[in-house]
């Protein structure tokens, strides 16, 4: 191999190497902003990884992975104080004060969501690889969404048979299309729950969800995770940029939530739904 071969070949992986992290800047802060923003995080992925043709597929396994990593650290970070009274109320055996309530709550409605995602998950997979299927759910998202703002907001607590409908929630936004913050949200306000409520257990019955999904993920992915070609530096921009913006789209999901206008979100859903017909429809 000459001088002149080596250094076109270095020049190659130079700009891979950039367009590598790029790549994971992008999707890092698709994951930040989708994942607590009620858009579907998943949907969006699927779309970018579709359109703009980002890594192989253990390179996309692997960093999925670790940005579902980065964002269990946001909301680790932003609801800490709840998490330490509910571990503290949790090491009494106090069920009865308000953060040891949530406990029994958040151990109910996870047992559905896990139950669906391991049921359905493959079968999610198969149906949702086109761009037609998931810009459907997207539109059938959205009506959700919208009819949110019909809930009367009357409960200050959560219920065991609530909590069951919102896990049931939680456990369908495993299709692309369907936002899990957005749904369990939705799915609160719709059963009366204020928004406050809503908002914080809508987040903490979040925790085991993408503690359960790593963990499923590290052992039925094993060797395809440790055969991906991506780097470190890749995987922690990704997580470092998701992380980031995750925060800021926490505190940004809440000022719209407090404003009442959470179901605004629905008019994105459908002329994001719109927008993936016409290019699927087009062959794009």
């Amino acid at each position: 191999m000459n001088l002149l071969s080596v250094t076109r070949k270095y020049k190659r992986e130079k700009r891979r190497g950039l367009l590598g992290l790029v790549e994971t800047a992008i999707l890092g802060t698709i994951q930040g902003l989708t994942e607590w923003l009620p858009i579907s995080s998943t949907g969006h992925l699927k779309v970018a990884e579709h359109f703009l043709h980002f890594l192989g597929t253990q390179d996309s396994l692997l960093f999925e992975f670790t940005l579902h990593i980065g964002t269990l650290l946001v909301v680790l970070f932003f609801f800490r104080e709840d998490i330490k009274k509910i571990l503290a109320a949790l090491g009494r055996l106090d069920f009865k004060t308000e953060h040891g309530r949530l406990i029994p709550l958040i151990v109910i409605g996870t047992i559905p969501a896990v139950a669906i995602g391991f049921l359905l998950k493959e079968l999610v997979e198969q149906a949702f690889q086109n761009m037609l299927s998931i810009a459907l759910a997207f539109i059938v998202f959205g009506l959700v969404l919208y009819l949110s703002k019909t809930g009367k907001e009357e409960k200050d607590a959560i219920g065991y048979s609530t909590a069951i409908i919102i896990g049931i929630a939680e456990g369908l936004a495993i299709i692309p299309g369907i936002s899990r913050s957005g749904a369990t949200i939705a799915i609160a306000l719709l059963s009366g729950i204020k928004r406050e409520k809503a908002f914080k257990f809508s987040f903490l019955l979040s925790i085991p969800a993408i503690i359960g999904a790593i963990g499923y993920t590290a052992y039925k992915d094993y060797g395809a995770l440790a055969t991906a070609g991506l780097g470190w530096t890749e995987i922690l921009v990704g997580i470092i940029v998701a992380m980031i913006v995750g925060f800021l789209a926490i505190k940004l999901l809440w000022k719209i939530l407090a404003k009442k206008k959470f179901h605004f979100f629905a008019l994105y859903c459908w002329l994001f739904g719109i927008a993936l017909i016409a290019f699927s429809l087009s062959g794009f």
